[in-house]
């Protein structure tokens, strides 16, 4: 197959980029959206839950218009094609109350941990996330999950689960991935990107009790929305800010440091800081499930 792009592990052939070139042509007055739902229902490229890829089947329509290899038609949303990241972060704050928490964990009564993307609190976690999250909002890409936690009738936490990245050595030699097993089953693990407990909310071990919370929690609610499991989680964690406690509390794997450069590093030297990465199997069997092929 003579490949032109290789974009979230989907091969894309001069043949496919022909095709895309004959939809547009033939209907040239189509929008992007409907375009990549033609697309989406020719290639059969759906999501677990049956949903279309629609959204990255766009981002990958973007990619082959600004490489040259198709000319989209013209966007029907203002500024959908180059709007910049940074304005998805600029959101307007949502009242939040801030009552100051200081507490043991036993005398703060339920904590409950709600799954809240695409309802109305959604908002309130981006906002939190935004405001006091040292990394900041940014939009999760791929399956996702938000949560809100709340104790005494207020806001004290938030997470975000996302689609796990495509590779990370340290995790895959964890796991046993062969190159085949990790392309098959990647959708079974999540990257828990953003982790917060609020800056007023001084509560010992609340932040390792959650994650054993969410430990119990996570996979069932992946599998309602994405029609399936969870079978283990990963995340990075700064050690110039934090020390990584509350995941080995939470009998967290610690499987060592990053290098210091992404997968599509130019050269060998180290671009970004290093992180700590830790790991948490969901299921005993993980290896078996996730090794598994076919």
């Amino acid at each position: 197959m003579d490949t032109v792009l290789r974009y979230r592990s989907r091969d894309v052939s001069a043949a496919d980029v022909a095709f895309i070139g004959g939809l547009i042509a033939g209907d040239p007055g189509t929008s992007r959206r409907a375009l990549s739902l033609r697309i989406c229902a020719e290639w059969n490229w759906m999501q677990s839950n049956g949903a279309p890829c629609d959204g990255v089947c766009r981002q990958l329509l973007l990619v082959l218009h600004r490489t040259g290899h198709i000319t989209l038609p013209a966007s029907k949303r203002p500024n959908w094609s180059s709007r910049p990241q940074p304005a998805r972060r600029n959101r307007k704050p949502v009242e939040i109350p801030s009552t100051p928490l200081e507490a043991r964990l036993s005398e703060i009564g339920p904590v409950e941990i709600r799954q809240v993307r695409r309802t109305p609190e959604e908002a309130m976690v981006n906002s939190l996330i935004a405001e006091h999250h040292y990394l900041g909002y940014v939009q999760p890409v791929g399956e996702h999950l938000k949560y809100l936690v709340t104790a005494r009738g207020q806001p004290v936490g938030c997470f975000y689960w996302s689609s796990a990245p495509l590779r990370l050595d340290l995790r895959d030699e964890y796991i046993g991935w062969s190159k085949a097993a990790r392309q098959a089953n990647l959708p079974l693990v999540a990257y828990q990107s953003r982790f917060l407990i609020l800056p007023w909310v001084r509560v010992p071990h609340l932040a390792s009790h959650l994650l054993g919370r969410m430990s119990r929690q996570l996979s069932a609610d992946w599998e309602r929305v994405y029609a399936h499991p969870i079978h283990f989680v990963q995340t990075f964690v700064d050690p110039s800010l934090y020390r990584g406690i509350c995941y080995r509390a939470a009998n967290w794997t610690y499987l060592g440091m990053t290098a210091g450069r992404g997968n599509n590093a130019p050269t060998q030297e180290q671009n970004r800081s290093l992180k700590q990465v830790y790991g948490y199997a969901l299921v005993k069997n993980f290896r078996q499930r996730l090794c598994s092929v076919g």
